[in-house]
């Protein structure tokens, strides 16, 4: 018996979106699927917004801000999103792809970082904290580990955060071998809003984006190319 061929990803550009009604579709998406619903991109641009993924705590917001707080049901700790800052949610059926979400959190960072190599910028992983960063001229920072990781065991030691900043951030949800969340992308954002937050539950982890970087893009080529880089791994 010959095997019968996935639908093709689609990509959907939903463009400026609030958060919460974006987070309540994708689950609502992800509930009514079913073996036959192709696999989808979803890229939007939030306006700003904290929020803090199953492991986050609220210690982790250091100051108080007119910036809404949104408690989520996405992996890892809290982060900001805003304008200027490429996110693309990730709609993946893992079953039917054949891959387990470690596999899946290593080829959005793969694609993250093949991105990043387009604009000549080396994207890096760091053991133990999921994402994508990039080195940067600076003196070691310290840094706090969270007590627990996303999937709730204990970080037997710190990441090693020196002489990078953190570009890109992951989230996943998984329920039924289907993920929602994913990826956000820093091109060309008002990084201030990080300063308030302990980025990913660490103390003072520095983060950037790539007009710091000084590279000249638009949010919309960023996206366009994130999402082909997605794309090629994630389809069947």
């Amino acid at each position: 018996m010959s095997a019968v061929a996935a639908p093709p990803l689609a990509v959907r550009v939903l463009g400026r979106a609030d958060y919460v009604p974006t987070w309540h579709a994708m689950r609502e998406f992800t509930a009514r699927r079913d073996a036959d619903t192709p696999d989808e991109l979803w890229i939007v641009e939030h306006p700003p917004v904290f929020t803090l993924g199953q492991a986050g705590r609220r210690e982790h917001l250091l100051a108080p801000t007119d910036i809404p707080v949104v408690a989520t049901d996405r992996g890892g700790q809290i982060t900001y999103h805003g304008p200027g800052q490429v996110v693309i949610y990730t709609l993946i059926d893992l079953r039917r792809l054949g891959i387990f979400v470690k596999e899946l959190v290593y080829r959005i960072e793969q694609s993250v970082i093949q991105t990043l190599d387009a604009y000549g910028v080396e994207g890096r992983r760091v053991k133990g904290a999921p994402g994508i960063y990039v080195p940067v001229n600076q003196r070691p920072s310290p840094v706090r580990s969270p007590d627990v990781r996303a999937d709730g065991e204990k970080m037997v030691s710190d990441p090693d955060f020196s002489g990078v900043a953190k570009i890109a951030a992951l989230g996943i949800k998984v329920t039924n071998g289907r993920s929602y969340h994913g990826v956000a992308f820093n091109v060309a954002m008002d990084l201030t809003p990080f300063s308030l937050i302990d980025p990913c539950g660490y103390r003072s982890l520095a983060t950037v984006d790539l007009a710091t970087l000084r590279v000249q893009t638009t949010w919309h080529e960023a996206a366009e190319r994130l999402a082909a880089r997605l794309a090629d791994h994630l389809s069947p």
